[in-house]
């Protein structure tokens, strides 16, 4: 089987990438936007069809919250359009597709974590245009599916996590909103789930396309800071802050909750609790310094 990851030097990509040594039975085809312009219909096609790709992981998007507000048509490629390409490429090869998706395509109205029938109403141009990609993943006739999730962080990339522990090395306190409720995820367990579900030698449900993970249990931004301090062993004091003191061009949903119950059934995979994800990737950033 060869399977192809988009967006490899990323979170979720560099994550896979790491993970994918224990899959030695598979070829594994790494790349990010320098070597594989997801946007440019041809080149997917021409990559797809010359390496005889038969399994795709996205992990390519536009992920820049606020600079999207100004940049629809930047957002609109990879998004959207990349997202096109790539199920179109595949389709010629009758292969399957694992495309990631985000809880920003709802609103935060709801105090319910969300199911994947819920309804969605994204607040801005990210939630927007990622939604769009969803769209076009469930639409299309291959076997695919979409796995939506929430406030990723690694031992890679740039992310919550490493942002905190930098700023809380440097400052005394640190003021974080406490009135926007998700879930942190670990990169890294969302990758041993993509892995997981790719490798399944099973036809997927073209009627069931939507998934959501993210780790279990519930936090604030507020709860997430103080717990990267805690396990951290770093000093800096969190105060609690309302979302409307501080500015962003993009709103954010105030719940972005979600309801991991179909994804833990119909792949029988568990889910650990944040705070011990948490606690594991803050161990490898250390051993990275």
């Amino acid at each position: 089987m060869n399977i192809l990851v988009t967006g490899a030097s990323g979170q979720l990509g560099s994550e896979i990438k790491e993970l994918s040594l224990n899959y030695t039975s598979f070829k594994f085809f790494f790349e990010d936007s320098k070597s594989l312009d997801i946007t440019n219909a041809d080149l997917v096609a021409n990559y797809i069809e010359k390496n005889k790709i038969d399994r795709v992981i996205n992990c390519a998007a536009y992920t820049n919250v606020d600079e999207a507000e100004e940049a629809l048509e930047e957002a609109e490629k990879v998004n959207v359009f990349g997202v096109e390409n790539l199920v179109n490429s595949i389709k010629s090869r009758g292969g399957k597709l694992i495309h990631i998706s985000t809880d920003y395509v709802f609103n935060g109205e709801s105090f319910l974590p969300y199911k994947e029938e819920d309804n969605v109403a994204p607040l801005g141009v990210y939630g927007n245009t990622k939604r769009r990609g969803e769209e076009i993943v469930e639409s299309s006739l291959i076997e695919a599916i979409v796995i939506r999730t929430s406030w990723v962080y690694s031992s890679y990339g740039n992310n919550f996590v490493k942002t905190m522990m930098r700023l809380g090395e440097e400052k005394e306190s640190l003021g974080v909103i406490y009135d926007q409720i998700g879930t942190p995820t670990y990169a890294r367990d969302l990758a041993k789930v993509c892995l997981h579900i790719i490798s399944l030698n099973r036809k997927i449900d073209r009627d069931s396309k939507i998934y959501h993970f993210s780790n279990e249990g519930v936090a604030s931004w507020y709860d997430f800071a103080k717990a990267i301090m805690e396990f951290g062993n770093i000093s800096c004091v969190i105060n609690p802050i309302e979302a409307k003191d501080y500015k962003t061009l993009a709103k954010r949903p105030h719940y972005s909750v979600l309801n991991k119950q179909k994804i833990k059934s119909d792949f029988t995979i568990n889910i650990p609790y944040w705070r011990d994800s948490l606690k594991k990737c803050i161990l490898n950033i250390k051993k990275e310094k």
